[in-house]
């Protein structure tokens, strides 16, 4: 039986922390009592278990753990040395890399270049744009579940995006990709500061948004470059076709006209868009095709077990 590890780590990506923590140990994350961004510890909307515990900053260091995961570059570069004792900083350390490189998309190195720490990425892509240097890698991919009794409807003949702050996150997510579809095909818009783009519907409740999502015909990704977005694995977790950018890693989880459709050519998706509006019968095959896909990939038991793995081998 794998020993239950005390854990320490950030509020990066919350639904991220929210099914990371299906794993059988105990979460403590960092928070500030103003909970800025990255400090945000057990707070919000999501329903946390009570093995996700609220670590003050200020006490971090009167608390004994196992392992520390780190999730962005100011908590390896800078907060260690700042929030943690010696002694805790020299526990078995794992970082967990949501990101492509932004810098170059080839020839940026990773701010961690240590044969002691395992770095974590979510996708195979991501592992081969980043320059990796000395540090072993792992490539846990994503896993999710969605409410029970959650089915595709598509009863709404119209194309879900699902982007936060896509306004200020522009180009590489698609803005302008977004704005051009729009012009020829009904779609609605739902994310943190969605309200600042026409047809923006405002944020959706993470736990509300499959069912959300069920409703409407397809779901459109349009981002150019970023990792595999957790809204795309949960909509074809209940049946919804996807039309997305054939770009980083969804190449691999949408097979072309058989469970989705990716491609390089907006002109092309508009065309499928505009033909699973026509044919709601369709739009329902190509996303039971989908969702059979994501169920075998993306399931939360598979990531679980992958991340006991990991912490097997940095901790035990």
């Amino acid at each position: 039986m794998q020993k239950r590890l005390k854990i320490l780590t950030w509020h990066t990506h919350g639904s991220y922390l929210h099914y990371l923590s299906r794993a059988p140990h105990d979460f403590h994350v960092l928070s500030k009592p103003d909970r800025p961004p990255g400090y945000g510890g057990k707070c919000g909307h999501l329903p946390w278990g009570e093995n996700v515990i609220d670590m003050p900053v200020a006490e971090v260091r009167n608390h004994q753990f196992d392992c520390i995961l780190f999730q962005d570059d100011a908590q390896y570069l800078t907060d260690q040395h700042v929030y943690l004792s010696e002694a805790q900083r020299r526990l078995p350390k794992i970082y967990l890399e949501h990101d492509t490189p932004r810098d170059h998309p080839t020839a940026m190195p990773h701010p961690v270049d240590d044969p002691a720490i395992l770095l974590v990425h979510v996708t195979h892509f991501n592992a081969l744009m980043w320059d990796n240097r000395r540090t072993p890698v792992r490539i846990i991919e994503h896993g999710v579940s969605v409410p029970d009794g959650v089915d595709y409807d598509g009863g709404k003949a119209r194309g879900l995006v699902v982007v936060n702050h896509l306004a200020r996150r522009g180009r590489r997510l698609g803005s302008d990709l977004y704005l051009r579809a729009r012009e020829q095909v009904p779609l609605d818009l739902v994310g943190m500061g969605a309200d600042e783009m026409p047809g923006g519907l405002g944020e959706i409740l993470h736990a509300q948004l499959p069912a959300f999502a069920a409703a409407y015909r397809f779901f459109f990704h349009p981002i150019r470059y970023t990792s595999l977005g957790l809204a795309v694995i949960e909509a074809m977790m209940v049946g919804v076709p996807v039309v997305a950018l054939a770009t980083t890693e969804m190449p691999t989880v949408i097979d072309n006209g058989v469970s989705g459709y990716a491609n390089t050519n907006l002109d092309k998706l508009i065309i499928h868009m505009q033909d699973l509006l026509a044919d709601p019968d369709g739009a329902r095959l190509l996303g039971v095709a989908g969702q059979r896909i994501a169920r075998e990939r993306f399931h939360i038991g598979r990531f679980v077990e992958d991340w006991n793995s990991a912490f097997r081998m940095v901790a035990m």
